[in-house]
């Protein structure tokens, strides 16, 4: 029996930017995340699990048995983990809606394309942000393009899938998101910090200045961050981890995404974009 439901845009090629369709969807996903991917025993989860194998908590029906309780039973890196909607996309488009528990030949090439699927719609949250920023309007042309021709790899078969050079079309995509980075990144005036790829982890930055500045790919796990200004910044693929965010502005961060504020630490004086959510785990102040 199909799990499939009404949901935004699963099936229905992009013909504009569309964020709803790049966020999970779990009631539309055969718990993809929750068998396809590994784990390792840690401080992020409670127990080891090889790539294919199940999740004890995962249920009949697809869903967390212990979903409301992770981050207490030790599962915290199921709590930040972000598919940007790739499992309802293998489901529901790629295998029809047909779940590999009742179908078992198609569990080795379903968890095969699901990290494929996974980095492809990373992409297409970049990009699709990317078109969102005026700054950009002078790469705007080449944007639509890559989001067209993503977008298309995304609704190929599972054997186009399997076969797609990611590392090659991520490199492709990040000269167009580079270009983005700096056009935004511009209008904020004077001299910008270059924190690229920089060790910041336990850094001191409190109330720090980081308007406009360029922190791609630093690792910030554990740093002080509190009411620290990064208003424009390009965060793309910043480490968060136990970062403190309380009372920081992110609004108008570039490429800032859900997993990293899930991993982060912050408060209801946290400023955020509009098109994120204040994680769940977060004092509400009230």
């Amino acid at each position: 029996m199909s799990r499939k439901r009404e949901t935004p845009a699963v099936g229905t090629p992009a013909t504009a930017p569309d964020r709803l369709a790049l966020r999970a969807d779990c009631a539309n996903c055969f718990g993809l995340c929750c068998v396809a991917l590994p784990f390792a025993a840690s401080a992020d989860f409670a127990v080891d699990k090889p790539a294919g194998r199940p999740c004890t908590n995962l249920q009949a029906d697809f869903r967390c048995g212990i979903h409301a309780h992770l981050r207490e039973r030790g599962f915290s890196g199921c709590t930040v983990f972000d598919c940007f909607g790739a499992g309802q996309k293998v489901s529901q488009v790629t295998f029809g809606g047909r779940d590999w528990r009742q179908a078992p030949d198609t569990a080795p090439r379903m968890f095969e394309v699901f990290p494929v699927m996974r980095a492809l719609h990373e992409l297409l949250w970049y990009v699709t942000e990317a078109l969102t920023l005026p700054p950009a309007r002078p790469v705007h042309a080449d944007l639509r393009r890559a989001l067209e021709d993503i977008d298309a790899l995304t609704r190929g078969s599972a054997e186009a899938l399997a076969g797609v050079d990611v590392a090659a079309l991520r490199q492709e995509v990040n000269a167009l998101l580079l270009r983005t980075s700096e056009l935004a990144r511009a209008r904020v005036p004077g001299r910008k910090k270059n924190h690229r790829g920089a060790d910041l982890i336990g850094a001191r930055l409190k109330g720090a200045d980081l308007r406009g500045a360029n922190l791609r790919g630093a690792r910030l796990i554990a740093a002080d961050l509190t009411g620290a200004d990064l208003r424009t910044a390009d965060l793309i693929g910043v480490d968060f981890r136990d970062a403190e965010l309380t009372g920081a502005d992110l609004t108008g961060a570039v490429f800032l995404t859900q997993a990293q504020l899930n991993a982060a630490k912050g408060d209801a004086t946290t400023r955020l974009p509009r098109t994120l959510s204040r994680p769940a785990h977060w004092p509400s102040g009230e």
